[in-house]
């Protein structure tokens, strides 16, 4: 049994940023008075001036760190492992955590919903759909390399469940009425967040729960034939 170290230790927070995460969204509509959550973005908790404002930064303050550390971890140890194109996945998959955790710091939105204002165009139009390219592009590369040669198939269905989540919000928030926006709004963001989690878990484990034994992935040598 291998001996965990400190980085394997460290995917842990990817979890603890996922359970940070849910208890900004569940709780702070409680400092919002007439927050409806089944027709409003999860935006509108942390928006300038929003009254609910300061709770959200408080319960989700472990949200953004821990997130990066963990998905930063992951990225430390895949180095040299697996395969390229899990690499790049993973290693796009980080890129996204962070547009996201800079770009929404830098620009929330101005007031609860879209006032179309400067910084709400930034959060909608830049910052939104360089992390949903990001997402999408990652998600792909890491399924495409999961299922090649079936070298890390249970890794390959999280991302693909990750991304049916993403496109079931996506396509849903423009088909369903307008009081249904928030529920269907919700799938989108937490797929992400809740893969950051599973990649974590991957790192706790090593990366070895989910790999087909068969191929030595997680070796940089090729290994000698029998």
């Amino acid at each position: 049994m291998r001996v965990k170290t400190l980085v394997n230790w460290l995917g842990l927070l990817g979890t603890v940023s996922l359970l940070s995460y849910t208890a900004a969204v569940l709780f702070a509509p409680l400092a919002y008075p007439g927050y409806e959550w089944t027709r409003q973005a999860v935006s509108d908790l942390s928006a300038a001036g929003a009254p609910s404002e300061l709770l959200w930064r408080q319960l989700s303050s472990l949200y953004g760190p821990c997130g990066l550390v963990s998905i930063m971890a992951v990225c430390l140890f895949i180095g040299g492992k697996l395969t390229q194109t899990l690499r790049v996945g993973i290693y796009l998959f980080a890129a996204m955590n962070w547009v996201s955790s800079i770009g929404y710091t830098l620009f929330p939105l101005s007031e609860s919903g879209y006032a179309g204002t400067f910084q709400d165009v930034m959060h909608v139009y830049v910052v939104t759909a360089a992390v949903v390219m990001l997402s999408i592009v990652s998600l792909v590369v890491l399924i495409i390399g999961g299922f090649r040669k079936r070298r890390y198939p249970s890794l390959a269905i999280w991302a693909a469940v990750a991304l049916a989540f993403m496109f079931i919000g996506a396509m849903a928030i423009n088909i369903v009425p307008i009081e249904y926006f928030g529920i269907f709004e919700r799938f989108s963001v937490f797929a992400a967040t809740a893969f950051n989690a599973v990649l974590g878990v991957y790192l706790f484990h090593g990366f070895n729960m989910g790999k087909n034994q068969n191929n030595k992935v997680d070796c940089p040598v090729p290994a000698k034939p029998v």
